[in-house]
């Protein structure tokens, strides 16, 4: 873990822990700075565990000098969260808790990091034949938006929504989490590191050169054994 100028990340969450919620049963710092990925703007993540609160919420705020998000979560609220996550396939409270350092525990949080643990190991739901069939026409779509498209400014943003459509099609059809902003290309290197590098390279070459090729290529590989790109015949809401 870096060195800060500011009071240690782990000092400064026990300290917050303990003055805000001395009563609770169980707290957890997560977030980039028990990875040792913190930057100058990384904030803290703390999760409280407090049987006495009657829902779940979330607060920001700023203390000893880190900015803190904290997220509250009585003994059921939790699970619901776990299983909202792991429906859209994007673990975010059972990772943080999975991977944080505990703050405090009245016994409750070992029970807790084995359930987290356990959801991750097990991956997302696999996506039906049909998810898999409208995931394809709306990255085909997009791609021959991409390929008609003249105009620079509309290119830029096509190819930003083709790449959040094709790496969640590589991920879930591979049984992967996946993820959203940083956390997308995190996700596709916890997949295949070498496909990872490979799938940012081509988006790269073409904000830099605006060469579409290797996006196009890439992108009817990754469809190739499930149909290849898809457009005569799909229907979406049809009675039968």
């Amino acid at each position: 873990m870096k060195p800060y100028k500011k009071l240690d990340p782990v000092k400064a969450a026990h300290k917050f822990a303990n003055q805000y919620y001395p009563d609770c049963q169980g707290a957890i710092l997560a977030g980039s700075v028990v990875r040792g990925e913190a930057t100058e703007t990384s904030d803290l993540d703390i999760i409280i565990f407090d049987r006495m609160l009657s829902s779940s919420y979330r607060e920001s705020l700023i203390e000893f000098d880190w900015p803190i998000e904290v997220f509250l979560h009585n003994f059921t609220s939790y699970r619901q969260y776990f299983k909202s996550d792991c429906e859209r396939a994007r673990p975010s409270l059972p990772r943080m808790v999975a991977e944080g350092i505990v703050l405090k525990d009245d016994g409750i949080i070992g029970s807790i990091k084995q359930e987290a643990q356990a959801l991750l190991e097990k991956g997302p739901e696999e996506w039906p034949a049909k998810t898999i069939e409208m995931k394809r026409y709306f990255i085909t779509d997009t791609l021959e938006d991409l390929i008609g498209s003249s105009h620079r400014d509309e290119q830029l943003f096509i190819a930003n929504t083709l790449a959040e459509l094709v790496s969640e099609f590589v991920l879930r059809t591979n049984r992967r989490w996946i993820g959203t902003s940083k956390w997308t290309v995190r996700a596709l290197k916890n997949y295949d590191e070498k496909f990872a590098n490979e799938f940012v390279e081509v988006f790269d070459v073409f904000y830099q050169t605006d060469d579409k090729s290797s996006i196009i290529r890439l992108v009817d590989e990754i469809l190739k054994p499930y149909g290849g790109r898809l457009f005569e015949g799909f229907s979406l809401g049809k009675d039968k």
